[in-house]
């Protein structure tokens, strides 16, 4: 006999005609794949259209009445010849190898350096203004100084990148470990870890997003301090190729060696926007 508190049994309906396999929910893993395949080519789509948008603007300014500015035409048939001779493929060789080496140094050394700043207030406070005064002198007003204690050779090209990128990188690491949730690092201690499984285990991941940010604005200076210094003293590279094209006004190589530098420089941050969400696939992104 029933109550007036209890309410009737619900039953369960379904339409004629379904049979259990409709009535399954569908896998998500097929309609992540299928949202991710939609992304990747809207992404490229409007890469295209932006690239030919940018080539548009080009051409339209190049015909607009400006004297020597040269087109899209003209550039890719000086990047033509340039390719053939040579002379681009060693210029842009010897700017990046300037590049490579200065950088790598300054990656490695500024990690450890900012490891080491963000986990001992001792060492942060002994090392952060000397390294806030020196990241607010610009790496190019060093340049003249650096070639008259090290000459003209590679040495002085090289320090001054090495330089730009670790203030960059130190940074970013240092600000990276302080960022690091406190509750987390405690959370670890309460479990019994001691500091270098916290370290290892909570700081390191914790921090990589802010690394690997500032390795990607350390190579955006290092390209330009590279061309910077090339501009200064040097007898190869991009910068010196700029340089030595303005003296004859030769625009079409002027802006075949912006483009070269520019290309390159987006490949390189493409690798590293590439590892970073590789290492960082449990962030949440927009």
């Amino acid at each position: 006999m029933k109550t007036p508190t209890e309410a009737p049994e619900e039953r369960r309906t379904e339409p004629a005609g379904a049979s259990p396999r409709d009535a399954a929910p569908e896998r998500p893993g097929g309609t992540r794949k299928k949202t991710r395949g939609t992304g990747r080519l809207t992404a490229a789509l409007l890469a295209l259209a932006s690239a030919a948008l940018g080539l548009l603007v080009w051409a339209v300014l190049a015909n607009s009445g400006i004297e020597g500015f040269p087109g899209p035409v003209v550039v890719a048939r000086r990047a033509g010849e340039l390719i053939a001779d040579g002379t681009l493929l060693d210029n842009a060789g010897a700017s990046l190898k300037r590049v490579l080496i200065g950088y790598v140094l300054g990656v490695v050394l500024a990690i450890p350096v900012g490891f080491v700043m963000g986990w001992y207030p001792v060492v942060r406070r002994l090392i952060e203004p000397w390294l806030q005064f020196f990241r607010m002198v610009p790496p190019l007003a060093i340049i003249p100084l650096a070639i008259v204690l090290m000459g003209i050779d590679e040495t002085p090209k090289i320090f001054v990148i090495f330089l730009a990128s670790f203030l960059s990188c130190v940074v970013s690491t240092f600000q990276g470990v302080v960022a690091v949730d406190v509750t987390l690092v405690n959370a670890a201690r309460v479990l019994g870890a001691r500091d270098p499984q916290v370290f290892l285990g909570v700081v390191v991941p914790a921090s990589s997003p802010f690394i690997l940010v500032g390795m990607r604005i350390g190579l955006g200076a290092s390209w330009a301090t590279v061309v910077a210094a090339e501009l200064i003293a040097a007898q190869g590279g991009l910068g010196y190729q700029m340089q030595q094209a303005q003296v004859y006004y030769d625009l079409p190589t002027i802006f075949v060696a912006l483009i070269a530098i520019g290309a390159i420089g987006l490949a390189m941050d493409r690798l590293l926007l590439l590892a970073e969400r590789r290492l960082t696939h449990w962030q949440e992104r927009r």
